[in-house]
């Protein structure tokens, strides 16, 4: 996800957050950022009203200058003993003030009262030990001050109060006061809590157990609710362990089915000391509308579809490479199909039903060699209600602004977001359950619509947001900062929550954050059988920390299971200010994948973040830079075309670091020598494993919305269909995962609506009956398209650029056999860089290219189940047929492939392409992707 997605931050810059939605994916100049959304209610972590005589007292004009807020907390522990505190030095007396109420009172040059005792800190002198020094790095320079030995015993107690760190006089009155940042204390007082495996309601033996990581708490009771939504509760006070700070309490039975809540009693700064009644944080199943936690075995059969224990994700990825993706939302999916029965439409269970449009088609998809679906959030969301959701129906002309208007007087209250702002990690959605009201349900339709799947041929993917929370402090929708407040969530140096994710960020490199995500997904893996896992903005979590969790959930699911990511690197972990980032950058070794933005856009032309008249002139490789430009394309040169080429080459080489390629102006190069922008090289994988390639996914616009912008108006409906088959075509044949969204291959078009994250069911509609792909149904949404409905309006009022099912079928039909191409040999799906440098060979390339053709040779010869010896696939974007002449492929003896030459070929004019042997001549005719085998 990203930030607001409609501005792009340098690298180094915290990227504030501007909408609703979330996704930030900062390159430094080249804005590759992808964009989503973070639907939900925010919340700071540091509101509230002021503690007690908190407020903020300026620097007096006497003797005595200085700073009180305690409202903020620059003060960072880095440790159990040592805590940082920028910008202030060392002299005076620095003390630790207590108080279990939180009644502290602090002004400058006034003794501080309504404290139960203090501690008095030394200045430290040394250096600070691993592996706290790396951890906060980050924190600025200042006093560092130590606990005394004797006292360190008392710090676990004097967390579960209000503490204020004060500068003093020797006389005894403040200088500077301030709160202070815990979690370098609480990971280091409480490092045996990473072991303890049973938090959350547990059941075994015949009891049930809750538990619950707490160490601030004052007191947690448990509160049991005899009836699911009914008033009548049972409390009991929960026992503390002290050594790993959690809370817990057995009851006889098996209570599953039963509701409850944590009652917890803390300190929260900027509010006091509260009582706060909270779903458990490790929640499996829920109430409607999140209200409730509820005990469940995953393991017992009421939990279970009919067949489920024998439900096992098809063996159709022996590596990564070997993923072909499909992008897809559960709503989007059956919203809006008629062949689905009424009840199951935008819900999990419209997967079960086999013989449904839908189901036909992604059977269709998994014939022709798809592996996987990837779901958009499924787990619990915040920004869609679970019971009375609504869905409006809009009508109006193809340019008009009424449709949009419709959507957004009940955008808050529909049956649609894309799901980008978690309330509950491990729990099913609701609204996607036939009765949210039950808690099993959610959790049998989900594992009934992974278990279709799994029949259908398909693995399914998870998309999972762990970076940030719908909500943080004392907001009804946070649960993390209402259990431990001040921990969950990443900090700034003033102690607010970080959101340059759009959302309130997480910090997951606090130990029991860490925790909470690598038990998510080891449960989603080992208990949905989920087989891969899309983290969306995971530049924001640590590299580590990722290697950790892929290493914990192959062994919990004992299988493989794939991660992939957003690597994009921004905001305040930007360039590894805190930690060593699982971004694009840094990942290399450790075969995670990201996502490839430098041929996302040398594809689809521009970036992410174009507006007005750049939507236009900023033509992609693709869709006519150069050699068909539009009325705003004029001026660009053949030199432009060739650099987009060259970026579409790399990508085909999988990004490879070590990989060498003759470039543009006839140098040979490595691509991580070769820079799309400064400090970006094409260039940045060690392995294919590392890179996931694409051209669309849900964030900005469809591929058919971005061609449309871009394309000549007079181009054809056959034309325009021809090049979103090259767009796919280039993707298929690049080494590394394929990735596509849902309906790339049905023309797909949101009315040109950059971010439909809460754009409701009209904007994301699909039609798996191939007679509408929805471009001209509106103006979209002004609050993310306003500013360029000039643009727009003309587009959608021209019925030249709206496809018929002709285009539709065709577009369908030929991406089918490109997957199946692709499938054909696993020289398509090399396994390492070394394969791919001596397999690959790329022609065509440098000075005297043909600028507008692709040409790759891969060699099968010893490749298991490379099914060819050799292939060469060629893709001519260009808007006239061209020969391209190769020495080295001479007197090779190759013929179309197969599926080219196959009874039913999608692409007949791909039986119009020529090799000749005897001058190595390849005549490809226009916007035409052709391969050639030589068995």
């Amino acid at each position: 996800m990203l930030v607001d997605r409609d501005a792009a931050h340098p690298a180094s810059a915290s990227a504030p957050p501007t909408s609703r939605l979330h996704r930030a994916t900062l390159a430094g100049v080249a804005a590759l950022v992808l964009l989503a959304s973070c639907g939900g209610g925010g919340g700071g972590g540091s509101g509230g009203s002021p503690d007690s005589g908190g407020g903020t007292t300026p620097p007096t004009t006497g003797t005595i200058t200085g700073t009180v807020n305690l409202n903020e907390s620059r003060g960072v522990w880095l440790n159990r003993q040592l805590l940082r505190w920028p910008g202030i030095d060392t002299t005076g007396v620095h003390k630790l003030y207590w108080s279990a109420k939180g009644s502290i009172q602090a002004s400058v040059g006034a003794a501080l009262t309504g404290h139960d005792g203090a501690i008095t800190l030394d200045a430290y002198a040394g250096s600070v030990p691993e592996p706290w020094a790396t951890r906060f790095k980050w924190v600025g320079a200042g006093a560092t001050l130590a606990v005394k030995a004797a006292d360190l015993t008392r710090l676990a107690e004097l967390h579960r109060a209000q503490l204020v760190l004060v500068q003093e006089t020797d006389g005894g009155l403040v200088r500077h006061a301030t709160t202070t940042q815990i979690g370098g204390a609480l990971d280091d007082l409480y490092a045996a809590a990473a072991d303890v495996t049973d938090l959350g309601a547990t059941l075994n033996g015949g009891n049930t157990r809750f538990k619950v990581w707490a160490p601030t708490a004052q007191k947690v009771s448990l509160v049991l609710y005899d009836t699911l939504g009914g008033s009548t509760a049972t409390t009991v006070d929960m026992a503390r362990d002290d050594a790993t700070g959690t809370w817990s309490v057995a009851r006889t039975g098996d209570l599953s089915g039963r509701a409850y809540h944590y009652r917890v009693e803390v300190f929260v700064r900027g509010t006091g000391v509260v009582t706060n009644l909270i779903t458990d944080p490790y929640s499996l199943a829920l109430t409607a509308d999140s209200a409730r936690s509820v005990v469940v075995d995953l393991n017992a059969p009421s939990t279970q579809p009919s067949g489920w224990a024998q439900s096992r994700p098809p063996a159709t990825v022996a590596a990564a490479p070997d993923m072909s993706i499909y992008e897809l939302h559960v709503r989007d999916f059956s919203a809006n199909d008629p062949s689905v029965s009424a009840a199951h439409r935008g819900k999990y269970l419209a997967f079960t039903e086999s013989n449904a449009n839908g189901m036909k088609h992604l059977r269709a998809l998994a014939q022709a060699g798809l592996t996987d679906v990837h779901l958009l959030p499924v787990f619990d969301i915040a920004s869609v209600p679970e019971v009375g959701c609504t869905t409006p129906s809009p009508s109006g002309a193809a340019d008009s602004s009424s449709q949009q208007a419709t959507v957004a007087a009940t955008r808050s209250t529909d049956c649609f977001n894309w799901g980008y702002d978690p309330w509950h990690y491990t729990a099913p959605e609701g609204s996607y359950a036939s009765n949210a009201a039950d808690p099993l349900a959610r959790i049998v339709e989900f594992r009934a619509m992974v278990q279709a799947l799994h029949e259908a041929g398909l693995r399914v993917g998870m998309d999972v947001v762990y970076n940030h929370t719908t909500a943080s402090g004392q907001n009804a929708k946070s649960v993390l900062d209402r259990v431990v407040p001040g921990y969950y969530h990443r900090l700034n140096a003033a102690g607010g929550v970080e959101n340059s994710t759009c959302c309130d960020n997480t910090a997951t490199e606090n130990r029991m954050m860490e925790k909470l995500m690598t038990e998510s997904v080891v449960v989603w893996a080992r208990d949905y059988r989920i087989s891969s896992f899309r983290f969306d903005i995971m530049g924001h979590q640590p590299r580590a920390a990722m290697e950790r969790l892929q290493t914990a959930v192959n062994a919990a699911a004992g299988r493989t299971v794939q991660l992939i990511g957003e690597g994009w690197n921004f905001g305040e972990v930007a360039d590894g200010a805190r930690f060593v980032q699982a971004s694009m950058w840094s990942l290399n070794g450790s075969g995670i994948g990201t996502f490839n933005p430098f041929v996302r856009d040398a594809i689809r032309g521009g970036g992410p973040f174009d507006n007005g008249n750049a939507l236009v002139a900023n033509q992609g490789f693709v869709n006519g830079l150069w050699y068909d430009p539009n009325t705003l394309g004029a001026g660009r040169t053949r030199n432009d075309l060739m650099l987009q080429g060259d970026i579409v080459r790399a990508g085909l080489a999988g990004a490879i670091r070590s990989y060498t390629m003759t470039l543009r102006d006839g140098s040979t190069k490595r691509l991580e020598e070769f820079f799309v922008y400064p400090n970006q090289p094409a260039g940045y994988v060690t392995q294919p494993s590392e890179v996931v390639n694409y051209a669309e996914n849900h964030d900005n616009q469809t591929l058919f919305d971005n061609h449309a912008y871009k394309l000549p108006l007079t181009t054809s409906r056959e034309d325009r269909a021809r090049v979103q088959i090259l767009s796919a075509a280039l993707t298929m044949f690049s080494q590394g995962i394929a990735y596509f969204h849902a309906g790339v291959d049905t023309l797909r078009s949101k009315s040109l609506d950059r971010n439909s994250y809460d754009s409701g069911d009209w904007f994301n509609r699909i039609d798996w009956s191939y007679q509408d792909n929805h471009f001209a149904t509106g103006l979209p949404p002004s609050w993310d398209n306003g500013s360029n409905w000039g643009v727009m309006q003309p587009l959608l009022a021209d019925a030249r650029i709206k496809p018929t099912g002709d285009e539709i079928a065709f577009t369908r039909d030929a991406f089918r056999d490109l997957l199946r191409i692709r499938a054909s040999s696993s020289a398509f799906r090399l396994r390492t860089a070394a394969d791919i440098a001596a397999r690959l060979k790329l022609h065509n390339t440098g000075p005297e290219q043909v600028a507008t053709v692709i040409v790759g040779q891969l060699d099968g010869a010893g490749l298991a189940d490379a099914g060819f010896a050799e292939l060469v696939y060629l893709v001519n974007v260009d808007k006239v047929a061209q020969t391209v002449t190769v020495d080295a492929l001479k007197a090779k003896g190759y013929v179309l492939h197969p599926v080219h030459r196959a009874f039913g070929a999608a692409d007949r004019r791909a039986l119009e392409a020529s090799y000749a042997p005897g001058s190595g001549a390849f005549t490809v005719p226009a916007r035409t992707a052709v391969v050639f085998v030589r068995p």
